[in-house]
C-alpha cells in the first residue's frame, strides 16, 4: 500500500513537504510518481523519480518550484513543494510503477490515497 501525507492549508508563496510511504513492498524497486486532481479537473501528472538512477521528471508548471526525492531506507518518496500558488490547490496522490514512462501517462501498479493541499490567503 501507498499513503500520501503532508498536505495542508498554506498561504501563497508557502511550502510543504509531501510524503509517500509504502508498506508491504520495497518502494526502492519502483519509480514513484506524484499526481494531483483539482476540483472539476482531471488528474494531472506532476512529477516522478526513477528507481534505478533517481532521475527526476516534472510537468512544466512546477519546474523550479517542486522537488521530488526518495529515501529508500525509509521506503518513502518526498515532494517538496515551494512557492505555492492558488492553482496548485488539489488532492495530491502518489503512484508506484516499474516504469517512470508509464507513470507519466497515469499508469501505476500501486496507488495511494491522496492528501489535500490548499493554497489560499
Amino acid at each position: 500500500q501507498l499513503q500520501a501525507s503532508g498536505g495542508g492549508l498554506v498561504q501563497p508563496g508557502g511550502s510543504l513537504t509531501l510524503s509517500c510511504a509504502a508498506s508491504g513492498f520495497t518502494l526502492g524497486y519502483y519509480a514513484v510518481g506524484w499526481f494531483r486532481q483539482a476540483p472539476g479537473k482531471e488528474r494531472e501528472w506532476v512529477s516522478c523519480i526513477s528507481s534505478s538512477d533517481g532521475k527526476t521528471y516534472y510537468v512544466d508548471s512546477v519546474k523550479g518550484r517542486f522537488t521530488v526525492s526518495r529515501d529508500n531506507t525509509k521506503n518513502t518518496v518526498y515532494l517538496q513543494v515551494n512557492s505555492l500558488k492558488p492553482t496548485d490547490t488539489a488532492v495530491y496522490y502518489c503512484g508506484a510503477d516499474r516504469s517512470p514512462y508509464r507513470l507519466r501517462v497515469g499508469i501505476a501498479d500501486y496507488w495511494g490515497k491522496g492528501t489535500q493541499v490548499t493554497v489560499s490567503s
